[in-house]
């Protein structure tokens, strides 16, 4: 009976190792052909998930650099204290890809959240959490560059332009028509152009002023379809609250 025993486990043993020499060579074909889905990549997980949080490049030629008067913008949302509770001037509200035939790249690629590393990154950029994730996820995703390479090129995009002394968030309410603003910020920017910024209201009201900047985040001539849309009149400034 012992006898019959090892026989038959003998038998069981040579079957498993058939089985299992015809299992290595499978997996060493698939492995070779590049074939099945059984094939097992240690860093497969991790690199679909680079692949899904990537930007796609897009074709662009500059960028427009567009820096909001917080106060205007307040007076219509006083519930974002986010933003409405520390008394800004202009703040930064977005970095957008251009193209020179007036055109722009938006929502570029699929979602991509924002990693820790970013964010906090961008809280030290934009006036609210709210507007920088809708900055990163419209625009910045075109950029060709990660979350933490686009907030990089605003903050130097920021220091490129210097803001003009009477708009250091002035307490007292300003007007001043869209000429001087443009003049104001060509004083202290030598090297704007004279077709290189404009300025956006809301009636009558300074709303934005919008800087055109090289892929380089130098001052350069604006593309088609960048243009001012203020009345010829003077222009009301709210004082920073």
């Amino acid at each position: 009976m012992i006898g019959a025993l090892r026989m038959q486990r003998g038998r069981i043993s040579a079957a498993g190792l058939l089985l299992a020499l015809c299992a290595a060579a499978g997996l060493a074909y698939l492995r070779q052909h590049g074939g099945g889905g059984a094939h097992v990549d240690p860093g497969g997980a991790q690199r679909d998930a680079a692949r899904a949080d990537a930007t796609r490049t897009v074709p662009y030629d500059y960028f427009l650099l567009s820096l909001s008067w917080s106060p205007s913008y307040c007076l219509a949302h006083a519930d974002d204290r986010a933003q409405c509770s520390k008394g800004y001037g202009f703040v930064l509200h977005g970095l957008w890809p251009q193209d020179l035939d007036g055109g722009y790249p938006e929502h570029c690629a699929g979602d991509a959240p924002l990693t820790a590393a970013a964010a906090a990154r961008g809280a030290t950029l934009f006036p609210s959490p709210r507007l920088m994730q809708h900055e990163w996820q419209t625009h910045g995703r075109c950029s060709g560059l990660d979350a933490l390479g686009y907030f990089d090129a605003a903050d130097r995009a920021l220091a490129a332009v210097k803001i003009p002394a009477a708009f250091d968030a002035p307490r007292s309410d300003q007007s001043m028509d869209a000429r001087d603003i443009v003049a104001a910020f060509r004083a202290a920017n030598p090297a704007i152009p004279d077709d290189g910024l404009v300025v956006s209201c809301h009636r009558a009201e300074l709303a934005e002023v919008r800087v055109c900047l090289s892929k380089a985040l130098e001052p350069i001539a604006c593309g088609r379809g960048v243009h001012g849309n203020c009345p010829y009149v003077a222009l009301r400034i709210p004082a920073a609250r």
